[in-house]
């Protein structure tokens, strides 16, 4: 892998992270169409997991205040609940159901890891996660009421949030979308779905990314390791600009785009593997 790959690469997890389109299978079609090999399935995991990390700084960054913001009312929830206002209220219970909707995506991780980084880092079964899940969230878009904000978020709807994360270690299927088809499902205004999806990913991807960049940048050849911190630094500038640009969108926007772009994808993949174009 080569700097100019790794450029390319990082533009695609910038691009496609924070997009209801899956950007581990993105960044795997595209490691392909660029012919860049010497990775193993394994290793791919690890590069995909860690260049995640630009893209969750530009998370973090954009969401600076409101993090702050809720880290500090949960810490003061033990120590000083009686000087608590209504807005730390909210905050701390904010805090309470990212831990808890981090945990089900964190268990089912460690679990099926080894599954996860062989058996289904497969392109078939990116190729049919990306339209069965492209048309789940079409349906969610549609049969949504959009109506509720994300101060009403409850216990029971923040551990749904939370599976639907946890379906994303399929890959094809998609952090963001899987969070925000539930979300809408729940009822929840398509902004509110996509801002508290942004915020539940924050612990499961700085977590997973510093895991897989620990316990494999030693194994990594170094042109793969440069490649990946540069990757890493890209990401990041495009990551943030999509996150400003897509929360102004979805004030007037669907997600039907992304769903018709997610069946496009699926159907190319399932043509080109079946021609022999791409290797699963």
């Amino acid at each position: 892998m080569n700097p100019f790959d790794a450029v390319i690469l990082g533009i695609i997890q910038g691009l496609t992270e924070f997009l209801p389109i899956s950007s581990s299978a993105h960044v795997q079609i595209v490691q392909q169409l660029l012919g860049v090999t010497g990775l193993s399935k394994p290793q791919l995991t690890a590069f995909i997991a860690t260049i995640q990390l630009g893209t969750e700084a530009a998370v973090l960054i954009y969401f600076w205040r409101d993090i702050v913001r809720i880290v500090r009312a949960f810490f003061r929830s033990f120590f000083a609940r009686s000087a608590m206002t209504d807005q730390d209220g909210r905050d701390a219970k904010m805090g309470w159901l990212i831990i808890v909707g981090s945990l089900p995506v964190v268990g089912i991780g460690l679990i099926f890891k080894d599954v996860i980084e062989n058996q289904l880092r497969s392109l078939w079964v990116i190729a049919f996660t990306l339209i069965i899940f492209g048309l789940i969230l079409g349906w969610a878009d549609r049969a949504g009421r959009k109506q509720k904000s994300i101060e009403s978020l409850s216990g029971r709807d923040g551990v749904l949030f939370g599976l639907g994360q946890a379906l994303a270690v399929i890959p094809g299927v998609s952090r963001s979308g899987g969070t925000i088809s539930v979300g809408l499902a729940l009822g929840y205004s398509r902004q509110a779905a996509a801002r508290y999806s942004f915020l539940l990913a924050i612990p499961a991807v700085l977590a997973s990314g510093l895991f897989e960049f620990a316990t494999s940048y030693k194994d990594l050849p170094s042109s793969a390791l440069t490649a990946t911190v540069i990757a890493t630094v890209v990401s990041f500038a495009i990551g943030f600009s999509v996150i400003v640009g897509l929360l102004r969108y979805l004030n007037r926007g669907s997600f039907m785009p992304f769903v018709i772009w997610r069946l496009i994808v699926g159907a190319f993949l399932i043509v080109m593997l079946s021609t022999g174009q791409l290797v699963a």
